[in-house]
């Protein structure tokens, strides 16, 4: 989810690549820089922090040069820094690259590159680009890239750049975003279209496998066996601000449609074989570690806590161990019951949520290892605990977290079928189905967006309420929590979320006629309970929205309006419930006009107590 903007022309490239680079510091601003081919030769200039860290080094004498390339980046591998942060060069300054993805493979191709004598600078898995280009440079930059992208493994999209070859640049393209600019006697490259919008709207779009040659005067396209592609120039109708969201009205919403692709990031070389495997490894938990452990605490704030629940419930089920969750700002107040053989994981999408650090720092303190599930390479939270897991979501801009809420229930899962396989807790059979139905998800949930349209009529009727009412049973009450709190943080609904069970215990006496009151259903070993709980809301005239899944015959029939969610294993159905729940808070708040983006008395992290 890092940003990439590329150059080639008659103009001084630097100014047009800092421009694309602000453009595109939405998509990742721990560190940026620069490559130039002047007629000094190769510059590079690169700086840890926002982009105003790039221009204070650059300072008011910026590098001449008409080819250049640049990138803002998001950290994956190594924490941000100066030497961490792109473009990356190989052991000399004649080839350079940037890239947006995750190299899986990197750590090996590291190792025998650095067996034929390659020397590394950085952390970074970007950086076996560069030298993969050094290494197997043979005078032509196309053929090189594409020999040396054989033997990569994972996701990218990156430009590389050649100081023998100051007339083009090289692109490659495969999992991540990458568009080629036409103009007159110049040529852009970017990662998404803000980056080149005020110079040019015809684009090319190139897709996975694709390689491209830019010129000042020419783009050609190839395949990876070097075959010219014809491919139709396309047009960009949208404004420039409009741009910066992909064409979306709200960052919001452009980041709900970006889950399917977050979950792939973060299962990419975790979930392999179809979903028959699980690799974990970058944990460095033991088997010693794994089999030791008799009780599971799980502490978080806000959206990060109701993923924590719904981890209670499949830990619980699957492991077999006591999983307390709790919330960060109570844990350290109520003196926590802590031993050694207890395993603290600690939820943050910034990794800088002040009370959740302060958890941490608690469980350290009583001699506990502690593991961060955060969205962040290099915050806070990541550095302070023994071990990190990275959900790869990228920047999530709106207040209201949505793609790193999803990416933290699919890590919450990776984490606890590793941890099941390990402990013997699952036996095969139940261990490749669970898998194979968690790597089918991100496809069921772009089924689940492709009907938007069906959720913006439900939100038309909810938003003409000033109260509404979430209720679930087991897995499907930690789903209605967190729909109950989009719906209130974006669109100031009065919104609730209560156990089915629960409401005869009072809440019954707030149903008037025509409520809203949104059910989810999709747990079957609770369907008719929760089916009777439904009854009695329809008998004090409620208007019943429901969700369940497919499958679940006869419903239609006892609410006011049914969604139907792909079928999946039960206690996966959070991942895929709740992304209507988000696009009606979405919609909701659009019909009600409200500040989407950015709610009132509401910041994105929260970093005092």
């Amino acid at each position: 989810m890092c940003g990439i903007v590329g150059y080639i022309g008659e103009q001084e490239a630097y100014p047009i690549l800092l421009e694309g680079l602000k453009k595109l510091e939405y998509r990742g601003y721990d560190s940026a820089g620069v490559a130039l081919l002047s007629r000094e030769g190769l510059k590079i200039i690169k700086a840890k922090g926002e982009i105003a860290a790039l221009e204070k080094k650059v300072g008011q004498r910026f590098p001449d040069g008409n080819t250049g390339i640049g990138h803002t980046r998001w950290a994956t591998h190594g924490v941000p820094s100066d030497s961490n942060a792109h473009p990356h060069c190989a052991c000399t300054e004649d080839f350079t690259v940037v890239h947006n993805g995750i190299i899986e493979n990197y750590l090996a191709l590291r190792l025998w590159l650095e067996e034929k004598g390659h020397h590394f600078s950085s952390e970074t898995d970007t950086e076996v680009l560069a030298h993969l280009v050094e290494h197997y440079y043979n005078g032509d930059l196309l053929k090189t890239v594409q020999e040396a992208m054989k033997s990569v493994e994972g996701s990218f999209a990156m430009v590389a750049m050649c100081q023998s070859e100051t007339d083009k640049l090289v692109c490659a393209r495969k999992d991540s975003p990458l568009i080629i600019g036409v103009g007159e006697g110049e040529n852009f490259i970017a990662s998404d279209v803000p980056a080149i919008i005020s110079h040019t709207r015809k684009i090319y779009i190139l897709e996975d496998g694709e390689f491209a040659v830019v010129t000042s005067s020419s783009v050609d396209i190839f395949t990876a066996e070097d075959t010219l592609i014809k491919k139709e120039i396309r047009e960009i109708t949208w404004d420039a601000v409009a741009a910066e969201k992909a064409g979306y009205q709200h960052f919001m919403l452009k980041e709900i449609m970006e889950q399917p692709q977050a979950l792939r990031e973060t299962m990419r070389g975790r979930l392999l074989n179809g979903g028959r495997e699980i690799n974990l490894a970058e944990l460095y938990l033991t088997s010693e570690e794994m089999n030791d452990i008799s009780k599971i605490y799980i502490v978080a704030c806000g959206t990060a806590y109701h993923a924590g629940l719904v981890g209670k419930y499949v830990m619980e089920k699957i492991l077999r161990l006591p999983v307390d969750v709790d919330l960060a700002s109570e844990f350290r107040y109520r003196d926590p019951l802590l031993d050694e053989k207890t395993m603290v994981i600690v939820i943050s999408q910034s990794g800088e949520t002040a009370d959740t650090l302060a958890a941490l720092r608690l469980a350290r303190s009583r001699g506990n290892k502690v593991l961060a599930i955060t969205n962040v390479v290099g915050s806070s939270v990541a550095r302070e605990a023994d071990r990190a897991f990275f959900t790869w979501a990228g920047p999530e801009i709106a207040v209201a977290s949505t793609k790193a809420f999803l990416t933290q229930l699919l890590s919450l899962y990776l984490l606890t079928l590793y941890l099941a396989k390990a402990r013997g807790a699952l036996d095969e059979d139940s261990f490749e189905c669970a898998g194979k139905a968690l790597f089918d998800l991100p496809a069921k949930v772009e089924a689940i967006l492709s009907r938007e349209q069906e959720i913006e009529e439900i939100a038309g009727y909810v938003s003409k309420w000033g109260s509404t009412f979430f209720v679930g049973r087991n897995l499907d009450f930690a789903v209605a929590m967190e729909g109950a709190l989009k719906l209130k943080e974006i669109s100031y609904i009065h919104a609730e979320a209560y156990a089915s069970g629960e409401l005869k215990h009072g809440t019954l006496a707030l149903i008037v006629e025509g409520i809203p009151v949104i059910a989810l259903l999709t747990q079957k070993a609770v369907l008719e309970k929760s089916m009777s709980n439904i009854k009695e809301v329809k008998a004090r005239s409620g208007y019943v929205i429901c969700f369940a899944q497919e499958g679940a015959e006869g419903l239609q029939n006892e609410v006011d309006h049914i969604f139907y969610l792909p079928a999946t294993e039960d206690f996966l159905t959070p991942i895929l419930s709740v992304v209507p729940l988000q696009l009606l808070a979405y919609y909701t708040a659009v019909a009600r006009c409200c500040s989407v983006d950015k709610p009132r008395n509401l910041a994105k992290s929260v970093t005092v107590e």
